[in-house]
């Protein structure tokens, strides 16, 4: 197991006057309700992707500034609602005025390099404010832009894009089908190979709300309990687990467990090691947070082309003695366990919570708890304006969650290759 340790990267950008990109044909002026999960409390918060493309001699003569403006303008007609702005009514219900105003957009040059970035292209990248400004005003929300782009061009002839997006009007997935729209449009298509869907009801309460699982990720604790050790300092790391790190920790579970997923035992591992470095007591209660996605896992029927959230916390639940006492194993079993939680009933359940507590008092308990979003099989480096496949694609900084990423290419910025057996994680990490 490797982890980045990189002298950061300094250089000049130079951005145009942030701009207002509209739907490029007239649109629907309405208003959509989210769903009881869009409206989860957790999920109002702003969250950032990064895209690095290398150039392309075939590209010669054309400006991905413009060709990404151009689609995004396109991709906008089908998917409206991006354009309109997030309004809070009754009981905290959320609606999105679709007003058509727009989507933030912002252009740059840099001088610097795709090179000069290095071989290993991982989170977190000091250079994400340069890479992204943080429009004053436009981080709200309610009532802002759901959509923040820059696109940056390189010296080489590659470029950069950076998006930040409110996660109330969508998750990873919701955003890949709508950036592979942007893709088709730079690339000539008229029309999304995915017809964007909204029906969000599909995830709403039934008519009398009924909590019918225990939620432990929503458990109430006192100020006391939630407190972090005094001494921690909090740093961000991504940890490259290959091959041979993988199958030494396979080696270290019983033969029932050495089936399990990647990203079971990954997220066991870095559970176990993150409470280790927390230097918590023997008796603290410790949490894993584990991000499942509704649409494989569950009999929820969601459209291909639904992009609302389709996402719920299932937590377990144990302690700083019983996790580190117990050898893997345990902690792998823990994760299975939350994985299978997963289910239509418990995602009926977590709506049904979300209305009783009225939402705003509805976030997950994140004292002391781990979360690990596997990101492997959303593929955003597939994502292609024109210039061929993304040579890294994934968020662009951690902020309270992990993500399970799969590695792209190799040394010296060769073509880009999604290899499944490379994985790395980015996680916040505690030292004393």
């Amino acid at each position: 197991m490797a982890t980045n340790s990189r002298i950061p990267l300094v250089f000049p950008v130079r951005r145009c006057k942030p701009e207002f990109v509209s739907p490029a044909k007239p649109t629907p002026h309405e208003r959509k309700l989210l769903s009881d999960i869009d409206d989860q409390q957790t999920l109002r918060s702003q969250v950032l992707f990064i895209q690095f493309y290398r150039y392309d001699p075939l590209m010669q003569g054309k400006d991905p500034v413009e060709v990404i403006r151009k689609a995004l303008a396109k991709a906008l007609v089908f998917y409206y609602p991006f354009a309109g702005r997030l309004r809070e009514g009754d009981n905290g219900k959320l609606t999105v005025d679709c007003t058509g105003e727009g989507v933030m957009f912002i252009e740059a040059d840099a001088d610097v390099t795709l090179e000069q970035f290095g071989d290993a292209l991982q989170p977190p990248f000091p250079c994400i404010n340069e890479l992204l400004y943080d429009v004053p005003g436009s981080d709200g929300i309610l009532n802002c832009a759901l959509l923040l782009l820059q696109v940056t061009r390189l010296k080489c002839g590659g470029f950069i894009v950076v998006t930040r997006f409110n996660h109330v009007i969508c998750n990873g997935m919701g955003l890949k089908h709508f950036m592979s729209a942007m893709g088709e449009m730079a690339r000539g298509a008229i029309a999304c190979s995915i017809s964007p869907v909204w029906e969000r009801h599909l995830l709403d309460v039934e008519n009398t709300p009924r909590v019918t699982f225990k939620h432990h990720e929503y458990d109430e604790v006192d100020a006391a309990t939630a407190a972090w050790p005094s001494d921690s300092n909090e740093v961000q790391r991504s940890f490259f687990f290959g091959l041979d790190e993988v199958s030494a920790l396979r080696r270290l579970l019983p033969l029932h467990l050495r089936h399990c997923t990647k990203f079971e035992l990954l997220t066991a591992c870095l559970w176990r090691c993150r409470t280790i470095a927390l230097n918590l007591g023997p008796n603290k209660k410790v949490r894993m947070l584990c991000l499942a996605n509704l649409r494989p896992r569950s009999n929820l029927s969601l459209p291909p082309g639904y992009y609302g959230n389709a996402i719920v916390f299932p937590a377990a639940v144990t302690t700083v003695g019983e996790l580190l006492r117990n050898p893997l194993g345990y902690a792998v079993e823990l994760v299975r366990q939350v994985k299978a939680s997963a289910t239509k009933k418990y995602a009926k359940s977590v709506a049904a919570l979300m209305v009783i507590r009225a939402k705003q008092l509805s976030s997950p308990n994140v004292a002391c708890s781990y979360s690990m979003s596997d990101l492997t099989g959303m593929r955003f480096e597939d994502i292609d304006y024109g210039w061929g496949k993304a040579v890294y694609a994934a968020p662009a900084k951690v902020v309270g969650v992990s993500f399970l990423v799969s590695v792209l290419a190799s040394s010296s910025m060769a073509p880009a290759i999604s290899l499944e057996d490379d994985l790395f994680a980015e996680a916040q990490v505690f030292s004393n």
